[in-house]
């Protein structure tokens, strides 16, 4: 039993009705508000919250969420998403409500009150609002006590308690209607089901179709047995308050029509209760007059009536078995045998004595309680004691005669037959085991020892565990419960297997071990008890706590007899069956509640709508886990999916997300309770981070849009500027290159004309007057045309092949045809396309002076081709005269005519950005002698 008061929340003195909702919260009346209870805080609701009246006698939660609040006589209110809302209607329903409060009778989410004496109107509430139906009943003298309200049929069942008469009035048709009943005072009624107190006798009547009333069941209560209220739970299981304290609780449906209810189990019967509620879960709950609130778990409560040994709550230190018979040790110089039939008798050693019991041993009528400071040796049958004084840490069975005595002062052997003490040996002991007939396993404060009766020589075995238990598992295995490292399976050659928490037992200091058969055994600790069953290479341990029936989780020890488990613990005996212990479920069959979410400053309760938020709020999930039996020890295992997909565990009932980025989110909890049982399913939640305006996607992309556009306008502004200085640049160096160009062009008519007068005065020195004529003639042609065509800048190819040819005749003129000349033009050369004037001509020349005027054993020939490359326009000049022999020569020719050309490609290339390539070799044939001359032009449409 758990009682909850002021250290746990529960800030008050005096606590009224209980109530659950639908979502399993439980609510508390009391002097000083209203609290809300999920299994782990209580939320109070008081006069800084709102209401007026802060003395609170019940409340009716509603199925939409509605909690309607009933103060004492006056100040209604209603709760709704954690906000009181004062109904102000005092002076609507004044003097309508004899007692302190009306009754009530709630139809989905309408509300029905009306007083308890002589009800004049019928109260509705709905959605905050209150109406009123009169009742248009003459009561005359007669005083009639409400029962209850039907809302579907409209009938109102009032009773005279000192007639045996009840009343069904019709407050639409005012039809009446008499059935017989006891007298006395109603003391609770669900359903079709009544209960009257009729002077000292409880009565149970059930409504009979069409229209009548039969008492079904009764009950005698006795003069101490003082009822003032009653209930009627929801298995329809009867409870009745007792005003000098306690309620009697009557373990049978009252549908099953018994005529007489048989024996009540009194429970808490040091308290006054003013309430109880059992709740869907069949967990119990208390209220008391002054001492807050008592609970106990279904199970356990189940425990505690179906429990065949009675009476038993006390310290348990030590248990032990013999026969069938269970010998128990308390916290104090006293104990308790249970016997065969389950009937137990306590045991008193020394009255008043508070030394605790640390070890008992039980074999017949002897039981031995090994106590602190001394050993009682008790005869059950005589009821007579005798003691031997000495430190005892462990009694340990050693023949059939004679126990171990494990002492501070040394390891003793008890023998029962003479009542006689023998030391061992005078070293501290804890625990001890014989495995054969001369050697000991015997534990010290920190290691284990194998010791030698014969030649009392003691061996190291184990080093280093605090061995608290030892326990024989089958022929050649042993089982050893440590004080601080779990279990330990070994045999007399050592260690073979460890078993500690992170293996699943409960803790990893054990105090007793109980074997249950040859695979499988239980581990007593301060955290519950574990049962494990060996596999071959494994283990599987199931563990049992407070949740699962336990009285308390501090356990001393068991014993088993048959099927049924007898568990000691801090407060009490629990007897069970291994099989239906066995059968725990695996999940605890809730779901987490999500009472709200916190966005920043705003709470939203209504978790139906979508929920959106933005990056830099701060989100707050308000979390509940109604697992009452897990007793506030509970957390959560959850994650945000879309954000990590890993699972987070928190203590917390507030889950705190901070900068969530934006996108789409679900929340997804499961609830664990104290065991590590975890819900069912998970509860979830989808919820929106919405982004910010600059986290948009048409933000971003106007961003996008600007960036870019501001760059292109920066790109654009530095390519302008550039292009810019580099047209400037370039209009000033095609200034340059025309100047360099018409300087050029300067020089060529000069070196032209200057060579041609050399040809004519070498004809003159000839006297070879005729050829003179003729050279003159072709000259003035050339020089008209020279003179012309070194205005232009582009020339067309038949000009140009026209003026190569008056050239060539004329120099064959002037050498007396020691060579001849071909051009030759492809037809894929348009004749008309333009090509820079006078740039083949120097390279001709070049040819004649440095290629073939020196030949003496050939007629020299010079071809010039043009052909269309598909790309350029490739210009050939071809000499078979004496050649270059490498690239060197060409770089030291001094002939100005070539370096001019060379010059005037380079001017083109920079002032029309034209592509000129010179290529200058000798032929590749070995056989072959003379030059070659390519020209590639990009030619120009004339």
């Amino acid at each position: 039993m758990v009682n909850y008061s002021d250290e746990e929340g529960l800030n008050c003195s005096y606590t009224y009705h209980l109530r659950q909702d639908k979502n399993g919260f439980i609510w508390i009346g009391s002097d000083n508000g209203l609290f809300r209870f999920d299994g782990k805080e209580f939320k109070q609701y008081g006069k800084k919250e709102g209401l007026k009246n802060i003395d609170i006698i019940s409340c009716e939660p509603l199925p939409n969420g509605e909690v309607f609040i009933l103060p004492f006589l006056n100040d209604f209110a209603y709760l709704k998403n954690s906000r009181v809302i004062n109904l102000n209607i005092n002076e609507y329903v004044k003097n309508q409500f004899s007692s302190s409060i009306p009754k009530v009778t709630r139809d989905g989410n309408r509300l029905y009150l009306y007083g308890n004496l002589n009800p004049q109107n019928i109260f509705i509430y709905e959605n905050g609002k209150v109406k009123k139906i009169p009742i248009p009943l003459e009561y005359g003298k007669r005083y009639f006590a409400t029962l209850r309200f039907e809302p579907h049929t409209y009938n109102l069942y009032l009773h005279d308690p000192h007639q045996e008469d009840i009343l069904v009035y019709n407050i639409i048709t005012g039809k009446k209607q008499h059935l017989k009943a006891g007298t006395g005072s109603m003391i609770c009624e669900k359903d079709d089901l009544f209960v009257f107190l009729n002077k000292n006798t409880i009565e149970v009547y059930q409504l009979s179709a069409p229209s009548g009333i039969k008492k079904i069941s009764s009950y005698d209560c006795s003069p101490q047995e003082n009822v003032f209220y009653g209930l009627i739970d929801k298995n329809n299981k009867l409870w009745l308050n007792i005003s000098n304290g306690g309620v009697l609780y009557f373990n049978q449906s009252l549908t099953e029509k018994k005529r007489n209810l048989g024996t009540p189990i009194k429970i808490l019967e040091r308290y006054v209760i003013n309430n109880v509620l059992v709740d869907k879960d069949d967990n119990v709950w208390f209220n008391s007059r002054n001492n807050g609130v008592f609970f106990i778990s279904k199970s356990l409560f189940a425990n505690h009536i179906n429990l065949p040994v009675k009476s038993n709550s006390d310290y348990i230190k030590a248990i032990a078995k013999d026969n069938g018979n269970i010998i128990l040790g308390y916290n104090q110089s006293a104990g308790a045998l249970i016997s065969k039939d389950n009937r137990i008798k306590n045991i008193i050693l020394d009255k008043g004595d508070k030394d605790e019991n640390i070890s008992v041993y039980l074999k017949g009528n002897i039981s031995i309680f090994g106590l602190s400071g001394k050993v009682i040796v008790h005869d059950i049958a005589n009821n007579t004691s005798n003691k031997i004084y000495c430190s005892l840490k462990n009694i340990v069975p050693y023949t059939q005669d004679s126990l171990f005595f494990c002492t501070s002062g040394g390891l003793l052997t008890y023998s029962l037959k003479s009542k006689k003490t023998t030391t061992l040996f005078p070293e501290r002991v804890y625990t001890v085991f014989p495995y054969d007939k001369e050697n000991l396993f015997t534990g010290s404060f920190s290691d284990l020892y194998k010791y030698n009766i014969r030649t009392r020589k003691k061996t190291l075995f184990l080093k280093g565990y605090y061995f608290t238990d030892i326990k024989k598992l089958d022929d050649h295995t042993y089982l050893g419960a440590t004080n601080l490292n779990g279990i330990i399976l070994f045999n007399t050659q050592g260690i073979i297997r460890k078993i500690g928490k992170n293996d699943g037992l409960i803790n990893d200091q054990v105090k007793k071990i109980e074997v249950e058969n040859n695979n499988t055994f239980w581990a007593s600790t301060n955290s519950g008890i574990s049962r494990v069953e060996l596999t071959a290479k494994n283990q599987h341990i199931s563990n049992f706590t407070q949740t699962d029936g336990l009285p308390s989780d501090a356990v001393a020890g068991c014993a088993i007899k048959n099927d049924t488990i007898f568990i000691g613990t801090s407060k009490g005996l629990g007897i069970f069956s291994i099989k239906k212990l066995l059968t725990q479920e695996k999940f605890i069959h809730k779901k987490v509640v999500i009472n709200s979410v916190s966005i920043e400053n705003n709470e939203h309760y209504d978790l139906q709508k979508s929920l959106t938020a933005y990056p830099h709020n701060t989100v707050i999930f308000n979390l509940s886990f109604l697992d009452y039996p897990s007793l506030g020890k509970i957390s959560y295992k959850y994650k945000l999916e879309g954000l990590n997909n890993s699972w987070q565990i928190n203590n917390s009932s507030k889950v705190i997300f901070n900068s969530i980025p934006p996108g789409k989110y679900t929340f997804r909890v499961y609830g664990l309770g104290y065991n590590g049982k975890q819900s069912y399913a998970s509860s979830d939640l989808t919820f929106h981070i919405k982004p910010l305006f600059w986290q948009t996607w048409w933000f971003r992309l106007i961003l996008a849009i600007v960036i870019i556009g501001t760059l292109l306008m920066i790109i654009s502004s530095y390519l302008h500027k550039k292009k810019n200085k580099k047209m400037e640049k370039m209009e000033y160096e095609k200034k340059i290159a025309e100047l360099e160009l018409q300087a050029i062009k300067a020089q060529i008519n000069p070196h032209f004309i200057y060579n041609c007068l050399n040809s004519i005065q070498f004809l003159l020195y000839k006297k070879d007057y005729l050829e003179t004529e003729n050279y003159l003639d072709i000259f003035a042609k050339m020089i008209r045309k020279t003179l012309y065509y070194s205005e232009k800048t582009f020339m067309p190819i038949k000009d140009e092949v026209e003026y190569l040819t008056l050239y060539l005749d004329m120099e064959k003129l002037r050498v007396k045809d020691l060579f001849g000349y071909k051009i030759i033009i492809s037809e894929q050369v348009d004749q008309n396309w333009t090509i820079p004037s006078l740039l083949i001509q120097p390279f001709v020349e070049n040819a004649i002076k440095h290629g073939i005027s020196g030949l003496k054993d050939r007629k020299g020939e010079i071809l010039i081709s043009f052909d269309y490359t598909n790309v350029s326009l490739r210009i050939t000049i071809e000499d078979n005269g004496i050649g270059i022999s490498n690239q060197e020569s060409l770089k030291k020719d001094n002939s100005f005519g070539v370096k001019l050309s060379h010059k005037r490609i380079e001017t083109f290339k920079q002032l029309f950005d034209t592509n000129i390539f010179l290529e200058i070799n000798a032929f590749p044939e070995n056989n072959r002698q003379g030059t070659q001359i390519k020209l590639y032009i990009q030619p120009y449409e004339k």
